[in-house]
């Protein structure tokens, strides 16, 4: 039997192993082949380059500022989501006093869970549809309207909001944090439910204000909930490309000037519009590189020892 067990479990196992070789594995492999040739995407003849297409990476402006919008996107969007959601989720779990055992969350805090989750259920087209009508730039918009309406609007040279290069990646990071915020805040508020209440009520008993109970007991107890929540949140920060796509007018999006421009809009430019398909492989392959080395280090320096309770 103990023998027999092991082609058992492999004949299982060959087609679900095959299938992700097959449709994740070599693709991979593909992209990063043809990131060493001249390939154009519309032929199947293509020239072998070299380091050539990563040398002109290195040259390209578009790229680099494409490259640091990704790098600020991957401080504020991870940032402010997982303060905001924390913040949240305290507040609806055990921001309020008085309940059983001492500790509830806020009044009204089903409805808020209700509200927060909201943004979550809406799809990037519903999103970019929604999000034009409140930054558009003129009289209808729902900033500029609103901005009118209480004097502190110019009627004549109203805001372009997603025009503007000076302000459309602060729009988009806005966006994001708005669409996130209630995904993370049930993620957070599920991993505080499975923490003791005898915990927060010893915290209470000790003295204990919201701001000491947050930062000693809640934050250590979730940093494992963090430190996920960070990696998922910096993974979405290196792509962006539909929400950035269908917002920005621009083709496959890129805003203004390049303004809002990120690896993966000017990756498809590059590989629909251009025909420079081994060019684009190779900004996917610095792209697959980079988001591996930002998990890894995330994960390294967010390593701390498990805390039992």
């Amino acid at each position: 039997m103990h023998r027999k067990k092991y082609p058992f479990i492999a004949g299982f196992l060959i087609l679900p192993v095959g299938l992700y070789v097959l449709l994740v594995i070599w693709p991979y492999i593909q992209t990063i082949s043809y990131s060493f040739t001249d390939w154009s995407g519309a032929s199947q003849n293509f020239n072998f380059v070299g380091l050539d297409n990563y040398k002109d990476l290195a040259k390209d402006d578009v790229f680099v500022k494409a490259l640091q919008h990704n790098a600020l996107l991957l401080v504020l969007v991870p940032t402010l989501t997982i303060l905001l959601s924390l913040f949240f989720a305290f507040m609806v779990n055990v921001g309020g006093r008085g309940g059983a055992g001492g500790v509830s969350g806020v009044k009204g805090s089903g409805f808020y869970r209700v509200i927060f989750f909201f943004p979550q259920v809406l799809s990037i087209a519903i999103l970019a549809i929604l999000f034009k009508a409140v930054y558009r730039g003129d009289d209808s918009g729902l900033i500029n309207g609103t901005l009118q309406a209480v004097g502190l609007g110019d009627k004549n040279h109203p805001t372009e909001w997603l025009n503007d290069p000076d302000l459309v990646l602060w729009c988009i990071v806005f966006v994001m944090i708005w669409a996130g915020a209630g995904f993370y805040m049930v993620l957070f508020s599920a991993a505080m439910q499975s923490i003791p209440r005898d915990v927060y009520e010893a915290a209470l008993l000790d003295g204990a204000g919201r701001f000491q109970t947050f930062f000693r007991v809640t934050l250590p107890l979730l940093w494992e909930t963090i430190q996920t929540a960070w990696v998922f949140l910096a993974i979405l920060s290196m792509d962006a490309f539909l929400l950035i796509s269908t917002l920005t007018s621009q083709d496959f999006g890129g805003g203004p000037d390049h303004s809002s421009e990120v690896i993966s809009t000017y990756l498809m430019r590059n590989f629909q519009t251009y025909s420079k398909s081994g060019y684009a492989c190779a900004m996917g392959v610095v792209m697959l590189l980079l988001t591996l080395i930002v998990s890894i280090v995330t994960l390294r320096l967010s390593r701390r020892d498990r805390i039992e309770y």
